[in-house]
């Protein structure tokens, strides 16, 4: 039996339902769903809620609507998952590209280090604050100039053009750890990478912001495995 939904995101858990017991079987391809009154009932939501979810998986391949007949299953293919794979697959080449880079700025910035590159990224990482659930276009932005500065110390202006050139796929992974199922590198995890900096030892910096990227490369490879 098909539970009651909570009140929260009641569309989209009313359609993560549906999806359910597609995919578990419950209605297997071409027959024909509920009428919107007995899913209405099922669900315990309004039947505007799954005409809703109805609709967001009509987008997603796995229902279609006859005219003046109903809704039928079209596929047992969870598209949305195979997106969701996509999508992650898509940002660890993202974020592999964004560490290849950090780590020879970081490795280059040791070498070249003043106290005046020390303390402008410190000065950025105390500007970057931590991230509370809301502002998140100013705390990326604030992010990703704390590692551009980190890019600059380098002294070298290919890498600075380079991390410019892809500014919006770097800005993409810094969003990307804000949400609920990759983790977002604490403010700690950005001093030991300045901290390592200001050594001056280039195999501290490399191993600091690999370091940093490590539980994110966890986390992806763990969704690509499911």
């Amino acid at each position: 039996m098909m539970k009651p939904l909570s009140r929260t995101n009641l569309a989209d858990n009313a359609a993560d339902a549906i999806r359910a017991e597609i995919l578990g079987g419950r209605w297997p391809i071409g027959e024909k769903l509920p009428n919107e009154a007995s899913l209405s009932s099922m669900l315990s939501v309004s039947r505007g809620t799954v005409r809703e979810a109805v609709r967001a998986l009509v987008s997603q391949g796995l229902l279609e609507t006859r005219q003046g007949s109903g809704t039928y299953v079209r596929s047992a293919t969870d598209s949305a998952r195979l997106l969701s794979m996509a999508r992650r697959a898509n940002l660890r080449d993202q974020f592999e590209a964004r560490c290849a880079l950090e780590v020879e700025a970081a490795r280059l910035a040791a070498l070249r280090r003043t106290p005046e590159t020390i303390s402008g990224l410190r000065r950025l990482l105390a500007g970057r604050g931590l991230y509370e659930g809301n502002e998140k276009a100013g705390f990326v932005r604030r992010d990703f100039a704390f590692h551009k500065a980190v890019i600059a110390a380098s002294g070298n202006r290919a890498l600075v053009e380079i991390y410019d050139f892809f500014s919006a796929s770097i800005a993409e992974t810094i969003a990307a750890t804000l949400e609920e199922d990759l983790p977002e590198p604490d403010l700690q995890a950005h001093a030991d990478i300045v901290d390592a900096i200001e050594t001056g030892d280039p195999g501290k910096a490399d191993a600091a912001v690999r370091r940093f990227m490590a539980p994110v490369f966890a986390a992806l490879d763990r969704t690509l495995r499911s």
